[in-house]
């Protein structure tokens, strides 16, 4: 039987946009209770209206790249909001689209410390709780480019590679107990993540997704709703999912303007 998410309690970091709000929703219709993470406290204050379903909400601000802030917002949690079910470790971010040689400091920096450092900062604060309780799920959001290295995108595509062995590792390290732990690899999805690449510029975002049609965050937020509801035996250890249109990293099929009409 899958399993039902009923009042059970998800972290979700990341939360104020895109796959890690599609995934608040999808978790709310379930009658999740949310835990929603993110650096604009504004954005998740007015996305609380469209958390239908909800068993409850609790929003914090948080920089997942900041460890002491991250062990004291999951060490200050309210009782009721501790025993945390599911984690979904959704915060990362791209910078720049440069050449290894060229790139600039701070966009490494940027890259590192969100995607690899801040993976390894909430999941080490929350899962020694779960491996405690004897019950829990991470979910880690890696990408198509933690698998194919693409030209100028070094930096991001070695942080999402970081991702997966991270979670392969993980899964090896909770071998013997209840915990699963799956890594979701989505394709191009049409989200803020190019507009925060190039550090926003919507023109330049929007060529991105010219001519092509990408996963929506439903999509992704649609597959992690299948790996967390599945019976408590089955573990799914990767999904990877990318538009029709994408082969992989390296390889699209976009129709010409008239093609696209």
């Amino acid at each position: 039987m899958s399993q039902d998410l009923a009042q059970k309690t998800a972290f979700i970091t990341g939360a104020s946009s895109g796959i890690g709000l599609a995934t608040a929703r999808a978790f709310a219709a379930q009658g999740a209770r949310l835990i929603l993470a993110a650096r604009r406290q504004d954005r998740l204050d007015a996305e609380r209206s469209t958390l239908t379903g909800a068993a409850d909400v609790h929003t914090l601000a948080l920089d997942v790249t900041d460890h002491a802030a991250v062990e004291r917002a999951v060490a200050a949690l309210p009782q009721e909001w501790q025993a945390i079910d599911i984690l979904i470790n959704n915060a990362g971010l791209s910078r720049g689209l440069d050449k290894v040689y060229e790139g600039k400091r701070q966009d490494w920096e940027e890259m590192i410390d969100t995607n690899v450092k801040g993976l390894l900062y909430v999941t080490r604060a929350v899962v020694p709780g779960m491996v405690k309780r004897g019950q829990g799920h991470v979910v880690n959001i890696g990408s198509t480019a933690g698998r194919m290295t693409y030209p100028n995108g070094a930096v991001y595509c070695a942080t999402k590679a970081a991702e997966r062995s991270i979670t392969e590792g993980l899964r090896e390290d909770l071998l013997g107990t209840p915990l699963r732990v799956t890594t979701i690899d989505p394709g191009m999805v049409e989200t803020e993540f190019s507009e925060v690449r190039f550090r926003g510029d919507k023109q330049r975002a929007a060529k991105i997704y010219e001519n092509i049609t990408p996963l929506t965050p439903d999509d992704v937020a649609d597959a992690i709703l299948y790996a967390v509801t599945r019976p408590a035996h089955v573990n799914i250890s990767e999904v990877l999912l990318t538009p029709v249109a994408q082969a992989n990293s390296l390889l699209f099929h976009r129709t010409s303007k008239d093609q696209a009409k």
